[in-house]
């Protein structure tokens, strides 16, 4: 009975190589800041790298993956960005490392490659480069895994593409009904088939005077972002000029996604207010403030809004990882729930602000993520994918 138990076990196992397709088709699918997809995929498969990662996870495993993080697409106009980047790929490798566990690939090991560590000083060859000459220049490792064939976790990979499909950044507005109670406490609750638990404090606020106090904290300080010049540069640079050119560019937002459907001569018209140039010359006189007064009278209509924090305020690179593996979490489930998100990142991206929302919410640790929550009135647009956003790189 148990050789009958086992051989069933490995004959449902996929083939590595098509798991991973199904699996980086499904986490290409992550949401990310600004939708940079700052993530990078490595599957290691010549000599060098396969000594490299089994030493680095201390298992000798089938298959070793390696999580990265490409310099040459993430944000850097603040420094708070370092935390969004690492939360991004987060939630990618979390969505990846579920749908490989649901095709029977399950994690052996797992080595962090904290920022403060070089993994060449580990003994490891090619210095800087652990992983030999095929590992791409413009990527910093962040993660290794090794992974063996196993039992299949339980859940359905089609299941799982079918939520990272459906989910969507939606920017509009939501139904004024409050979220059922039993609900909230369902996406509180951490566990998932195979997740252990996340050192990340979750709270909803759903309280009228919260939502009014976050809605005025939004509208007093909101404008900062769009006041910043470099940071508001960088932004408008992911702002693509139409649907067309976001399919082109595989990234960014449309101003439709931003604001929803308008008409061509207001689409010109945001256009040029926006620029760089012009948004600067605009907020002398204001605009950026009418720009927070916007959002926050979306936030205020909103019937729930979501934080996310880090025990302390210095996360480790493990701890920003678990925070976005969290994230994917909630978000695929609420998701399923028939729960639309919409981050309000602009209150996080500047220290002093963060650090004044945190006590005037009374909010614990670090916050690295405060969303709208709720149920969208319309359907949103989906967010668009570059060409090679499931591809993996072997080296």
């Amino acid at each position: 009975m148990t050789t009958r138990r086992t051989d069933h076990m490995a004959a449902a196992v996929s083939p590595f190589a098509q798991a991973l397709e199904t699996a980086a088709g499904a986490a290409a699918l992550s949401p990310s800041s600004h939708n940079c997809q700052p993530w990078g995929l490595g599957r290691a498969t010549s000599t060098t790298a396969r000594r490299a990662a089994a030493d680095l996870t201390g298992a000798d495993a089938d298959e070793y993956l390696v999580l990265a993080l490409d310099r040459e697409r993430e944000l850097t106009a603040l420094a708070a960005h370092a935390v969004e980047m690492e939360v991004s790929c987060g939630v990618y490798w979390r969505i990846l490392l579920r749908t490989l566990a649901a095709q029977g690939w399950t994690t052996a090991a797992v080595r962090v490659l904290d920022g403060d560590a070089d993994p060449g000083a580990a003994g490891l060859p090619g210095g800087g480069r652990p992983f030999g000459a095929g590992w791409p220049t413009a990527w910093t490792p962040l993660c290794v895994v090794a992974l063996r064939p196993g039992p299949l976790s339980g859940e359905r990979p089609a299941d799982l593409h079918e939520s990272a499909l459906a989910r969507r950044t939606h920017r509009g507005p939501y139904g004024r009904e409050p979220v059922a109670p039993g609900l909230l406490r369902d996406l509180e609750e951490p566990a998932t088939p195979g997740a252990t638990a996340h050192p990340v404090h979750l709270r909803h606020l759903t309280e009228r005077r919260d939502l009014r106090a976050f809605a005025a904290f939004v509208a007093r300080h909101a404008g900062r972002d769009f006041g910043h010049r470099a940071a508001w540069r960088e932004t408008h640079s992911f702002v693509r000029r139409d649907t067309a050119d976001a399919t082109a560019r595989g990234d960014g937002f449309t101003l439709e996604q931003l604001f929803g459907p308008m008409s061509r001569p207001r689409r010109a018209a945001m256009r040029l207010a926006l620029a760089p140039t012009t948004m600067h010359l605009l907020g002398k006189v204001g605009y950026h403030r009418v720009l927070a007064a916007g959002l926050a009278d979306v936030v205020r209509r909103t019937p729930a809004v979501v934080t996310m924090g880090f025990a302390g305020q210095a996360p480790t690179r493990a701890k920003q990882l678990e925070g976005g593996a969290r994230l994917a979490d909630y978000w695929w489930r609420a998701t399923r729930h028939g729960l639309s998100l919409h981050p309000i990142s602009i209150v996080l991206q500047h220290d002093d602000l963060r650090g004044r929302l945190e006590r005037e919410l009374s909010l614990p640790g670090r916050t690295f993520f405060v969303s709208r929550v709720g149920v969208a009135g319309s359907p949103a647009p989906r967010s668009h994918r570059r060409a090679d956003a499931a591809v993996h790189v072997s080296f």
